[in-house]
């Protein structure tokens, strides 16, 4: 749609404008339009640039952080299977204490019993229930018979304190080993809540490096998401200045035949003016000295094709030659008095520095640092000031 707004302002232009005035304007309008749009541009590109590094900054993070995770997850999951060993342990522990609980249970219980019996047993011995020894070998019918009724008797009572002694013994032993056990299962305990804390620690610490993780993978599909939207922005910002500047340069050559002076090579701007100066290239003056755009145009732009030779003005001494800013590849000259001319976007240089003459080629048309188009910018400047180039040619 944009592209055939502006197809359909370069064919009115063109032909509602016959005069060169109104070309000039149309193209001053044009020119201001796309530098606009060039700069609208150039502020796409330098939030895609930032963007960019944005992006790769965000990338390193979460590099880093996939490496935190990774080492955090490996030492997870050593402690979780010592967790789990050390849980088996205090299950096995905490079973082998409960049986033994249970064993001790029951001898107390046996305990109990054979002392009951052995209580009773000598109760009733007291109280005249079962036989006493006399009158065992009163009652036996012989000797021998009497020795064994005797020997069972201590047998039995002898029996009774060795179960109560035995009982006893085991008891005690249980009880011992209870203990024991009960120990170890404080100690086993301890040490698993230890391991648990410790798993526990790195689990969280793995949850919060993963919650960063996401928090930047998601900053980071915005800001790729940002990037697109500028890449696309700059695009077309481009694509209309780029047509804007296709229609500048047909109404420059609609200028350029139309113009009722034309300064070319064979006439009078390889003469020198009442000034002194020769004109530094033969073309139109596409933008004159003045305000434009909202700030001073301290010079004028006279308009050539790529490689026309660029002349000095006058004589003097190249005092700087290089790049300089959105002048792009410029030279100065000092012609002394504190008269000095610059002469700014040249493709390339045919001189680097030392005194030159009038009409001697400097360098070359083109458009570096900030242009629209091939053309010279021209500047005269007394004492540092910058005067209308047009007084002095």
């Amino acid at each position: 749609m944009a592209r055939r707004l502006v197809c359909s302002l370069v064919f009115l232009l063109l032909v509602a404008a016959p005069a060169s005035g109104g070309l000039y304007d149309r193209k001053q309008e044009l020119d201001q339009r796309a530098a606009e749009l060039r700069a609208k541009a150039d502020q796409a590109r330098a939030r895609e640039s930032s963007l960019s590094a944005e992006i790769a900054s965000v990338s390193k993070q979460i590099q880093s952080l996939e490496a935190e995770v990774g080492d955090v997850s490996t030492r997870l999951v050593s402690l979780e299977e010592d967790l789990a060993l050390h849980r088996r342990k205090l299950d096995a522990v905490k079973e082998l204490f409960a049986i033994q609980s249970e064993r001790l249970d029951f001898l107390r219980g046996q305990y109990d019993v054979a002392e009951r019996r052995l209580a009773a047993r000598l109760v009733a011995v007291y109280e005249g229930e079962d036989p006493s020894t006399l009158d065992v070998v009163l009652e036996a019918q012989s000797f021998s018979e009497a020795l064994d009724q005797v020997d069972y008797l201590d047998s039995i009572a002898k029996q009774d304190r060795q179960v109560v002694h035995h009982v006893a013994g085991a008891r005690d032993h249980m009880k011992v080993l209870k203990t024991r056990t009960g120990k170890t299962k404080a100690r086993v305990a301890a040490v698993t809540r230890v391991v648990q804390i410790r798993a526990d620690q790195q689990r969280a610490a793995r949850d919060r490096l993963l919650a960063s993780q996401q928090g930047l993978s998601a900053a980071r599909s915005a800001k790729r998401e940002g990037l697109s939207d500028a890449h696309e922005a700059a695009e077309q910002y481009e694509g209309k200045a780029e047509e804007l500047l296709k229609v500048s340069a047909q109404l420059a050559a609609r200028i350029n035949s139309a113009q009722a002076v034309t300064y070319s090579s064979s006439s009078s701007d390889s003469s020198p003016s009442s000034s002194g100066m020769v004109w530094p290239v033969g073309g139109p003056v596409v933008s004159g000295f003045g305000w434009r755009w909202g700030r001073m145009h301290e010079g004028i732009d006279i308009a050539a094709g790529y490689g026309t030779p660029i002349r000095a003005t006058a004589s003097g001494t190249v005092i700087y030659a290089g790049w300089m800013g959105g002048y792009g590849n410029l030279i100065i000259i000092d012609h002394g008095g504190g008269l000095a001319t610059a002469y700014a976007h040249q493709s390339s240089f045919a001189i680097g520095g030392g005194p030159v003459s009038q009409g001697q080629t400097i360098g070359y048309i083109g458009c570096t640092g900030h242009c629209f188009g091939p053309h010279v910018h021209f500047e005269v400047r007394l004492n540092g000031g910058a005067v209308d180039p047009l007084g002095y040619l």
